[in-house]
């Protein structure tokens, strides 16, 4: 499973001219998973998300989770993050999960997230074609894959 994590003041996602999700402060997480995914790979990663401490403490330091700023967090599923780029100018999604393998895993992490900031996330749709909004605060990017685990 790989992640980008956006710290953003504000985001929301639109499917045809109709918002669907919608934060204040929080995080934007871009989500992709791989058909090697494991239940465990969705629990590690929901618990760093949860924690990740990347939000200022009252001296200006990176020191406070989403938990703790009682920020939202909406979801996108994204399997453009597996795209392969090595041969030529065409990325290749070879290694992104089939939707079949996809839709659960990305439903679980969800619930598993939620279950994690105890808050409801908000979340695109699925395969859909989604505008997806944000204003990024710092700007401050993370991308974690749960396989390298770093």
């Amino acid at each position: 499973m790989r992640v980008v994590i956006q710290r953003v003041t504000q985001a929301s996602v639109e499917i045809d001219k109709q918002v669907k999700g919608e934060i204040g402060l929080g995080l934007l997480v871009l989500a992709g998973f791989s058909p090697e995914d494991t239940g465990e790979d969705l629990k590690w990663m929901a618990g760093k998300v949860a924690q990740l401490r990347i939000f200022g403490d009252a001296e200006g330091k990176m020191n406070l989770s989403v938990r703790d700023v009682q920020g939202d967090i909406l979801v996108i599923s994204q399997f453009t993050l597996y795209a392969n780029t090595k041969k030529g100018n065409r990325p290749s999604y070879i290694s992104a999960a089939t939707p079949a393998v996809a839709v659960p895993l990305y439903e679980q992490f969800v619930a598993l997230l939620e279950a994690a900031t105890g808050r409801q996330v908000q979340t695109g749709e699925f395969g859909a074609d989604m505008k997806v909004s944000l204003l990024n605060d710092g700007p401050v990017t993370i991308v974690i894959d749960s396989k390298a685990k770093e």
